[in-house]
C-alpha cells in the first residue's frame, strides 16, 4: 500500500476533511456578520448528534428498524431542543415553534447525512474485503500437496493396472475443473459444492485406504439452493488434516449434510491424536486459508444468517454450520 492510499483509509483523516468541507460550505451560506464563528459554532453543535447517530442509533437498524427510527426522532429532538432553548434565553424570548421546525428539519438533514457516508464507508470496506477473502480463497484452491499426493496414488495405480484408475482420475479431473473454473461466481448450485466435497473425499479415501472409517451422507432437496463456492470444503480439509486414531482405533471423519426449505446444517467431526496435534494449528487447513478465512467469509457472505460452532472436546473435533439460503 502507498502512502496516499493508506492516507486516504485513514479514518481520522477521512472525518477531519469531511468536516472541513461542511464548515466551507456553512462559511458560504451563512447570513451573518461574523460567518466563521457562526459556522465553527454550527460544526460543533453538530458533531455530537451526528456522532451519537452513527456509532449508537445507526447499528439498531438492522435489529428493529421500528427501534432505530424512535430513537433518530428523539435524538434529532433533543438536539434541536438544547440550541433552540439556548438562544431563547439569551433573547429573553419564550421558545419559538417555527425556530424549533427550521432547526429540526436542518438536524434530522445533517444526520441523514452523516449516516449516508457512514454506509456508503462502510458498504465499501465491506466490498474490498469480500474481494480479500475471495483472493484468498483462490490462492487456496489448488493445494499443491494434495494433487501430489494424489497423483503418486494415482502413479500406484496405475502401476498394478488397477479397475478403480479411470474413476479416479475422472474425480480428479472434476475436482481440478470446478476450483479453476466453477468459483469464479459469488455463489455456485449447492449440487456442485456437494458434488466436489465428493470428489474430494473419493481421494481422500483412495489415500487412506485401511487407515480411516469415513462416512458422507446427504439428505433433503438440492436443486435451486445455492451458496458461496468453496465453503464447506475448508472444514474438511481441515478435519483430514489433523485425522489421528482415538485411543487405538481407526480414525473416523463423519461428514453430514441436511437441507430443509430455507436452512443448510452441516456438520463435520474428526478423530484425533491429542499427542500429535497441537492445539494451535487446529484452526487452519491445507489449503493454508484455514478457518480464520472461512469464518471471515460467513461474516461477510452471511451476515446474521449463519451460525457457527466449533467444539474440540477429548480427542474429536467437531464443526456445526448451520446457513439460512
Amino acid at each position: 500500500m502507498s502512502k496516499l492510499d493508506a492516507l486516504i483509509d485513514n479514518r481520522l483523516l477521512q472525518n477531519i476533511f469531511v468536516w472541513l468541507i461542511l464548515f466551507i460550505i456553512l462559511i458560504g451560506g451563512i447570513q451573518s456578520e461574523n460567518r466563521i464563528q457562526t459556522a465553527l459554532y454550527v460544526t460543533l453543535f453538530l458533531l455530537p448528534s451526528i456522532y451519537i447517530t452513527n456509532y449508537f442509533i445507526l447499528p439498531f437498524f438492522q435489529k428493529s428498524k421500528t427501534l432505530f427510527f424512535i430513537l433518530f426522532l428523539l435524538s434529532g429532538t433533543l438536539f434541536t431542543l438544547i440550541p433552540v432553548y439556548a438562544i431563547s434565553k439569551a433573547i429573553n424570548q419564550p421558545l419559538d415553534l417555527k425556530m424549533f421546525l427550521n432547526l429540526f428539519g436542518f438536524i434530522l438533514l445533517a444526520m441523514i447525512f452523516g449516516m449516508t457516508i457512514r454506509i456508503a464507508r462502510d458498504s465499501f470496506k465491506r466490498r474490498q474485503e469480500v474481494k480479500e477473502a475471495e483472493l484468498k480463497l483462490l490462492k487456496g484452491q489448488l493445494n499443491p500437496h494434495f494433487l501430489f499426493n494424489t497423483l503418486n496414488n494415482l502413479y500406484g495405480l496405475s502401476v498394478i493396472k488397477s479397475d478403480k484408475l479411470p474413476n479416479l482420475m475422472l474425480k480428479l479431473s472434476d475436482l481440478l475443473r470446478y476450483s479453476l473454473y466453477e468459483t469464479r461466481e459469488s455463489f455456485v448450485s449447492l449440487k456442485k459444492e456437494i458434488s466436489y466435497l465428493e470428489n474430494y473425499i473419493s481421494l481422500e479415501k483412495l489415500r487412506l485406504e485401511e487407515q480411516a472409517d469415513i462416512s458422507f451422507s446427504i439428505s433433503g432437496e438440492l436443486n435451486d439452493k445455492e451458496l458461496a463456492p468453496m465453503l464447506l470444503i475448508v472444514f474438511v480439509e481441515n478435519a483430514f488434516k489433523h485425522l489421528g486414531p482415538t485411543k487405538g482405533e481407526k480414525s473416523t471423519v463423519n461428514i453430514d449434510i441436511k437441507t430443509t426449505e430455507n436452512t443448510l446444517v452441516f456438520k463435520c467431526e474428526n478423530s484425533f491424536d491429542t499427542y500429535n496435534n497441537k492445539e494451535e494449528n487446529m484452526e487452519k487447513g491445507k489449503s493454508g486459508i484455514g478457518l480464520v478465512n472461512v469464518k471471515k467469509r460467513l461474516a461477510l457472505i452471511y451476515p446474521e444468517a449463519h451460525s457457527l460452532k466449533i467444539k474440540k472436546t477429548n480427542d474429536v473435533f467437531s464443526v456445526d454450520l448451520k446457513l439460512s439460503i
